[in-house]
């Protein structure tokens, strides 16, 4: 679970102001690092609830150029109550709903929603979030249409979106997001991760990519 391609596509493509911005679920710390990486005096703040992530995470920030605009914080979303709004939220949240669960706690901690609904999630966006701020996720095209739905019966509206499909054989199975609280058309994008050979990228996903990764 430490640098996934979900996390890599949302750091590299969620919009970035040069404000407040808070991941959600931080992780290991990927995102937030990337965010950092991508932006030059954002103040940047990483949430995370599970301990071994947390302390990952922790390592890694203090260790990333950019240590001195990220705080990492332990504990868990709904029980965050920082005295700011944010202009910028990211999350890529724990998505699997009443399905198998694997042995290992963290696993489960970071893939199923147990422990952060879709609803806790919005709640926590719309509470956190400045009028005229986005948030921005990636979730599985299935678990998507649910959190839209519950998303605009709490005002935040999708305004952009992305599809991603893995090469050009295989069905989407992956989707961006970017919500605010205004109404407007929505961006429609779609990207392809890999050609039809194995380990060899499209030209778009290196352009998105390539400043996160050593081999682009």
């Amino acid at each position: 679970m430490k640098v996934g391609t979900d996390g890599v596509l949302l750091g590299a493509w969620s919009s970035t102001i040069e404000g407040n911005i808070l991941d959600i679920g931080t992780g290991t710390g990927l995102i937030t690092i990337m965010l950092a990486q991508r932006t030059k005096t954002a103040m940047i703040d990483a949430v995370e609830v599970e301990a071994v992530a947390y302390k990952q995470a922790l390592g890694n920030v203090n260790n990333c150029n950019w240590s001195n605009r990220i705080t990492t914080h332990h504990t868990s979303i709904q029980n965050y109550h920082p005295n700011k709004k944010y202009d910028v939220i990211v999350s890529n949240p724990p998505f699997f709903i009443d399905s198998t669960k694997a042995s290992n706690s963290e696993r489960n901690t970071a893939r199923h929603n147990d422990n952060l609904s879709f609803i806790d999630l919005i709640d926590v966006v719309t509470y956190l979030l400045k009028p005229e701020g986005v948030f921005s996720l990636i979730l599985p095209i299935t678990a998507s249409v649910l959190f839209i739905e519950l998303a605009a019966s709490k005002n935040l509206h999708l305004n952009k979106k992305c599809i991603i499909k893995p090469n050009p054989t295989k069905p989407a199975k992956r989707i961006l997001m970017e919500f605010s609280f205004h109404k407007k058309e929505i961006i429609k994008d779609e990207l392809t991760i890999e050609t039809e050979t194995r380990h060899q990228y499209t030209r778009e996903y290196i352009s998105l990519a390539k400043d996160f990764y050593l081999k682009f």
